[in-house]
């Protein structure tokens, strides 16, 4: 089948402006048909707030971005009795495109959304009774978020790339495989114009037609989405090696090292119990699966006193006996999402000061090496309780501190690790856990899934199975 047809475009819909959590609906083909030859603004409204939905799917199953990839990044273990794979093709290999589970996971949700968002974009322009500020802030919504899918395509992907589609025509052709890079640019581009639009709903004083969810709660209007978008800008800028243009995004974010303002402000993926919406399936009170890796306490600095990294000690517990699978044994569990509703951090002030530390070592100045200590040492002493950094001021050396604090402040949030070492050609530093089926590999990517790779001819590079080294 053709990589771009699905047999049904799901859009999300807000039960009702103010609600906490966001429940599921969906358009089926006449209702998008009556969206494209029809479209008003309660309609728009419903197909806009259902991009929260789609950019959503897929981050907190078991098998998710968050969890395949902590894996991948031996953040954690998944010890599922059910289903083996978790270990035989997320550890051993290969990853598998034909594995829609697992190695051809993490690509058709963020593809589909991009989609959607095609289809918002097309139509906001014939949307009557809505004004112009009004349809600058969908646009910036749209954009913005569209290339929050972007990106979290190409994180998977890396090198191998990943199509660019700007139609709305389910039938057409797949879109051709662009370069990493290209791929880059397509995102700054939409960030940056979505921007521009965001910026001109403030100066016509619009607010957003629809409402967000409460992971969105200081950021939903305009005027604080966008500080939101300049903080995913600033995250692209980093993963790009464009350090000067992260700064300068960093600055119109929401970063900020005053001891009033909490690590954890920023934006969530939400999550409920109730009917119709999707639970936070992280949440494992009985470490029935997921386990966090064991080098998380080898590793770990001391405090003062000698106790682990605040960070280890709060996030992560000890259990009195261990659980062990395949040869693997963890008595490791994570406490970051304690119930079904636990929301996941989508990018949070921690993480900026971090990448502000980041940018400065990648522009290797004295000034600038001095301004990531400072900012790292927010980080050790706010979050970690660790004292001071006492090492060299070099680039290297603070390269080294960077990672460990990244490592440990967004543990388990969004396969961070994996993605930086890959980053820094680090990846060969991941320990290679002996299984019962041999050791543990290391992964830099994942395939294609086969229904990407099926229309087309000849076959790209990055289809079939990654081995891994």
């Amino acid at each position: 089948m053709r990589a771009m047809q699905w047999t049904v475009v799901a859009f999300g819909m807000v039960v009702a402006a103010g609600c906490q959590s966001l429940d599921v609906g969906n358009l089926n083909a006449p209702a998008l048909d009556d969206l494209l030859s029809n479209p008003t603004r309660g309609k728009l409204a419903t197909a806009a707030t259902g991009l929260l939905i789609g950019t959503r799917a897929g981050i907190a199953a078991q098998n998710g971005y968050v969890s395949l990839l902590g894996i991948l990044g031996r953040e954690s273990y998944n010890f599922d009795p059910a289903d083996p794979r978790f270990v035989t093709e997320m550890m051993v290999g290969p990853l598998d495109g034909g594995s829609p589970a697992f190695g051809g996971n993490l690509w058709a949700n963020p593809l589909r959304n991009i989609l959607n968002a095609n289809i918002v974009l097309t139509v906001v322009d014939r949307v009557p009774a809505m004004s112009d500020p009004e349809k600058e802030a969908v646009r910036g919504f749209a954009q913005t978020i569209q290339a929050f899918d972007f990106l979290k395509m190409i994180n998977t992907r890396d090198v191998n790339g990943a199509p660019i589609p700007t139609g709305i025509d389910l039938t057409a052709s797949p879109a051709p495989i662009a370069t990493k890079a290209a791929v880059f640019a397509h995102i700054v581009q939409l960030l940056d114009e979505g921007q521009t639009h965001l910026q001109a709903a403030v100066t016509g004083s619009a607010a957003f037609p629809f409402p967000l969810p409460a992971g969105f709660a200081g950021f939903n209007t305009p005027a604080t989405f966008v500080r939101f978008n300049r903080a995913l800008r600033s995250r692209v800028a980093v993963y790009d090696g464009d350090f000067a243009g992260a700064l300068t995004a960093l600055g119109a974010s929401f970063v900020d090292t005053a001891s009033t303002t909490s690590l954890d402000k920023g934006v969530y993926y939400d999550y409920a119990s109730g009917s119709g919406d999707e639970q936070n399936a992280l949440f494992d009170p009985e470490a029935r699966a997921i386990l966090a890796h064991p080098s998380f306490q080898t590793d770990a600095q001391l405090q003062v006193g000698g106790a682990k990294d605040a960070r280890f000690v709060r996030k992560i517990k000890k259990l009195s006996a261990a659980k062990s699978a395949q040869g693997l044994s963890s008595d490791l569990q994570f406490l970051t999402y304690n119930s079904v509703d636990a929301p996941i951090p989508i990018i949070r002030n921690e993480e900026l000061i971090l990448l502000r530390a980041e940018a400065n070592i990648g522009l290797n100045t004295a000034a600038s090496l001095a301004a990531a200590v400072a900012d790292l040492n927010v980080i050790r002493v706010r979050s970690g309780n660790l004292p001071v950094y006492a090492g060299a001021v070099t680039q290297a050396a603070l390269l080294d501190e960077l990672l460990y604090n990244k490592r440990y402040s967004l543990m388990f949030e969004g396969g961070h690790r994996w993605i930086d070492l890959r980053r820094y050609n680090r990846l060969s530093t991941l320990p290679q856990d002996p299984t019962s089926g041999g050791a543990a590999k290391r992964f830099s990517k994942f395939p294609f899934p086969a229904f990407e790779c099926d229309p087309r001819t000849p076959t790209p590079p990055g289809c079939g199975t990654e081995v891994g080294s």
